[in-house]
């Protein structure tokens, strides 16, 4: 006989920061170094009227969010050159993208990426390969 267990996840922000909208059109910037899976996610999100780009490194996630700042980042952390700790430090120290919300959006555990936090870098959590629609539930948890 074989036992199946399943595990609901229930998540959630890790800070208390809402970027505000002001009625401007949900953005979300997607940061992957593969570059297909960045593309679909940001053509899903496109398809929930949410305003979405992809980009395929920490470096350009540096310089898109400087250009367009979005409102949430979805921020892949095992990327080459820059990762997605390096990146969401670089954009914490900029004045236009200090507020935005940046989600750790990862194949890592909750557990790996908290071990390297080293201050308030991420503001939430999701794991990669989880239900899409609770993703997308978070993304609208960050703002107001």
């Amino acid at each position: 006989m074989v036992l199946l267990t399943v595990f609901h996840r229930t998540t959630r922000p890790w800070t208390p920061r809402r970027v505000p909208l002001n009625g401007a059109p949900l953005r979300v910037l997607v940061v992957d170094d593969n570059e297909d899976a960045a593309l679909a996610l940001a053509t899903y999100l496109s398809l929930l009227d949410i305003q979405a780009r992809a980009v395929f490194g920490g470096a350009e996630a540096i310089d898109m969010a400087r250009e367009w700042t979005p409102h949430v980042v979805l921020m892949d952390i095992s990327m080459p050159h820059c990762d997605g700790f390096q990146a969401a430090r670089a954009l914490r120290q900029y004045p236009r993208t200090a507020a935005m919300a940046i989600v750790a959006h990862t194949a890592l555990d909750e557990f790996e990426v908290r071990r390297h936090l080293t201050g308030a870098e991420f503001d939430g959590y999701f794991q990669k390969a989880q239900s899409i629609d609770e993703l997308v539930r978070l993304v609208w948890e960050l703002v107001e």
